[in-house]
């Protein structure tokens, strides 16, 4: 390992190459991400400053207050999954957001406004106001998934599914990345080996993207908006 390299977090390394994408000029506006990272206020907080809306993962116990139709703070702190049951399933609405390989994709989905409760030394009234999404899966006893978003309250609620449910295809990418190209097939001892083992296969992931736009493309006018390479890029 390089003498100059020092530890960092999973939350320092996202925020480095957030940073870098931003100064790169890489185009994206909304920053989707589960729990491991949503849980945190100081990323959460850290993505606003760099000009992005999010869409992250949250746990159960999580506590936010609800607030009113003047986004004013009402009642006493709550964990969304039990603000979920004491809403009840009649609180949630089905939402389809795309179409699958098995039939339409869809859940059962309740949004509330809220600001999160967590102790990070501003007054209630500074906290930005979120939409709360949670999804209460078929078959289940109560709603066990949680988002936090910053997505405009003018967005349809299908919208913002479909927009916080986008994080499927990352964890394609990553299946396919191993499965396919042997990313975690790295068996080497130099670090500048992994770096060189990591750039070869992103590329290679790169010019498999850019052959399935280029064969079968999302829609006519996709194709014709957008050079098969930019898509991949």
């Amino acid at each position: 390992m390089p003498e100059d390299l020092q530890f960092q977090t999973q939350i320092d390394l996202a925020l480095g190459m957030m940073e870098r994408a931003v100064r790169d000029g890489i185009a994206g506006d909304i920053l989707l991400a589960d729990s491991g990272y949503g849980e945190s206020h100081a990323f959460r907080d850290a993505v606003r400053l760099l000009g992005f809306d999010y869409a992250v993962g949250i746990h159960g116990p999580t506590q936010v207050w609800l607030l009113d139709t003047q986004e004013r703070r009402r009642g006493v702190a709550i964990g969304v999954q039990e603000l979920g049951v004491q809403l009840g399933p009649r609180a949630f609405r089905r939402v389809t957001w795309r179409e699958g390989t098995g039939g339409k994709l869809s859940s059962r989905f309740c949004f509330r406004r809220v600001k999160t409760a967590h102790d990070d030394g501003l007054t209630p009234a500074a906290k930005e106001p979120v939409w709360l999404m949670m999804e209460w899966l078929d078959g289940e006893s109560k709603p066990t998934k949680f988002i936090l978003t910053t997505l405009p309250r003018r967005m349809s609620k299908k919208q913002i599914v479909r927009v916080a449910k986008e994080r499927w295809r990352t964890e394609r990418v990553y299946e396919e990345l191993k499965g396919e190209l042997g990313l975690d097939h790295f068996e080497g001892r130099s670090f500048v080996g992994w770096h060189h083992h990591v750039s070869v296969v992103l590329c290679c992931y790169a010019f498999v993207v850019a052959e399935r736009v280029r064969h079968f493309p999302p829609s006519q006018g996709r194709q014709a908006a957008a050079h098969e390479i930019d898509v991949a890029a």
